[in-house]
């Protein structure tokens, strides 16, 4: 009995479940308007908090390691991949991959071009911006192919060497999603309570001062606003002057009073605070690693823990391919074998204090086990 069919198959894989009113597979899916990667990014350039928990997921990454199957392949690529240049400046892989990443969480889609030289060697990698390319369908929903992002897109050369990467795309969809995607509403909410903090200190916090002069009976009108000019004159003087304490003198009946010195700045701290919560709960990132702490003894929980471990193990995965294929790609090109794995660090989300107190009891415990071979 034949286990296999010998029937010649098809090149286009035939897709059944597309939906009904599609007619034509559209030929170019449009992956973003600019005003929504401008906005991610102003987004990362007004709140802070934003910016913080993007850079700590790309340090939480954790380091990899390529292993190849033999040992002067390992070689090679452990030299290719310490030494080899990125976008110009930056050297080494790792430096590629934390670059792709942070444009893959911000904008759910990036892309990277392995740089060749005329006989095949690489001669470096490039983080390109993720509007640098777009996506066009071929003859079937699972035939993707990488054009040029021009108004005529036309199919790249070599799509062999460039890396795409989209983030959560939704099905049937070419299109990736930012972790700052729902973020926009109540980071406006939280930039308004911002200024208007402001807005208030500059009433009520900045203290302002009214001086009043009254001249004595007799005194005409000329000699008063001369006065008048004088003290205003010498009490700028002295309140301008930062670099040292300036006493302020006059002659007659004068009154200084501060203005505003009972007012209070409204206390925004519980608005701040739920909108913050609100952010940091999106990004999947504890309060405290970005130096939110809502009480002084906040750490993190071990639900904490399993929640962004989860996160970062499948940021792993998605970059493991990206990874092996640059590998691949090096190997290939000075004629090695081309068998590779990425290695991923342990994620370790423990409290230094808790590291150091385990340190401690092994020590304590080392040292108890000499001291008790000693009296033996």
């Amino acid at each position: 009995m034949k286990l296999f069919s010998t029937r010649k198959r098809s090149q286009t894989p035939e897709v059944q479940c597309t939906s009904a009113d599609r007619g034509l597979i559209p030929p170019i899916n449009t992956l973003f308007h600019p005003a929504e990667l401008r906005l991610y990014r102003q987004l990362r350039e007004n709140v802070p908090v934003i910016d913080a928990a993007v850079m700590k997921l790309v340090r939480l990454l954790g380091e990899f390691r390529v292993e190849c199957v033999d040992e002067e392949a390992q070689l090679a690529l452990d030299e290719f991949i310490s030494r080899v240049s990125v976008g110009g400046t930056g050297v080494g892989l790792n430096h590629f991959v934390s670059a792709y990443f942070e444009e893959l969480l911000t904008c759910g889609m990036a892309v990277g071009e392995i740089v060749t030289y005329e006989d095949g060697g690489i001669a470096a990698l490039y983080n390109a911006p993720c509007d640098a390319v777009t996506l066009r369908y071929g003859d079937a929903p699972v035939d993707v192919r990488i054009c040029s992002a021009e108004l005529t897109p036309r199919e790249l050369e070599r799509p062999d060497l460039v890396c795409v990467t989209l983030l959560n795309p939704e099905a049937g969809s070419l299109r990736g999603t930012s972790i700052l995607k729902g973020l926009p509403f109540v980071s406006d909410l939280l930039i308004k309570i911002f200024r208007c903090v402001g807005q208030n200190f500059e009433r009520s916090g900045n203290v302002r001062f009214a001086v009043t002069y009254n001249p004595p009976a007799g005194a005409g009108t000329l000699n008063a606003k001369q006065r008048v000019k004088e003290i205003a004159e010498e009490w700028s003087r002295a309140m301008r002057d930062k670099n040292r304490v300036c006493d302020f003198v006059s002659v007659g009946d004068v009154s200084i009073r501060a203005i505003g010195a009972d007012n209070q700045i409204i206390d925004c701290d519980v608005p701040i605070r739920h909108v913050l919560e609100q952010i940091v709960s999106k990004l999947s990132i504890p309060p405290f690693l970005l130096g939110l702490s809502w009480s002084s003894t906040e750490r993190m929980s071990s639900q904490q823990a399993d929640i962004l471990t989860s996160e970062l193990d499948y940021y792993r995965s998605l970059l493991t391919p990206v990874i092996e294929k640059i590998a691949r790609a090096y190997l290939d090109s000075v004629r090695l074998n081309p068998g590779v794995r990425v290695d991923w660090s342990n994620i370790s989300l423990q409290d230094e204090t808790e590291l150091a107190a385990a340190r401690l009891n092994n020590a304590r415990a080392m040292q108890l086990e000499q001291s008790m071979e000693v009296n033996e």
